[in-house]
């Protein structure tokens, strides 16, 4: 009975070590999930008229995650709206579907120039259960002080990238 128990003992140990190396396993082939389900649509801004119009839109991409992630922009002189050389004030802004604490998201950001855009990485916390966040894109342009830009369809292209958080 002795050689039983110790063979019911030593199999309870070898399944166990089993299913810990599944875990290990899974976890080493599945790895972490991450990616743009889509890329953002063209945003389309209402025309601008006067020297103090300020024209406004935005577009949403959904971002899968199962962990935390940051998202930083290029902010490369192609993210300005620009047109035959003439260009126009250009921000932008992300916010979340989310707010990071009860749903998968962030708190978002204010509007900043092309240029700074984004230069510090925006967290967005992964909430169990909610692999899924809609980010939202938001533009706005204007002319500069006392100046009104030539008529003329201007263009822009803002890259955003999402990495794991402290990476």
């Amino acid at each position: 009975m002795y050689t039983d128990l110790n063979k019911i003992k030593l199999m309870l140990g070898y399944i166990l070590l089993v299913l810990v190396l599944i875990s290990v396993w899974t976890e080493l082939l599945v790895g972490q999930i991450m990616y743009w389900d889509s890329n953002f649509g063209p945003i389309v801004l209402p025309s601008i008229a006067s020297k103090n119009q300020v024209s406004e839109g935005s577009s949403y991409a959904n971002l899968s995650i199962d962990g935390d992630v940051e998202i930083s922009a290029e902010n490369s002189a192609t993210a300005q709206l620009s047109c035959a050389g003439d260009t126009l004030i250009t921000e932008y802004k992300l916010t979340f579907d989310g707010d990071g604490s009860s749903a998968t998201g962030g708190s978002g950001t204010n509007y900043e120039t092309y240029d700074t855009f984004l230069t510090t990485a925006a967290p967005v916390r992964h909430k169990i259960g909610d692999d899924d966040v809609q980010v939202t894109l938001h533009v706005k342009a204007s002319n500069y002080a006392n100046d009104l830009a030539n008529a003329g369809t201007y263009m822009a292209t803002q890259t955003l990238t999402a990495h794991w958080a402290g990476h």
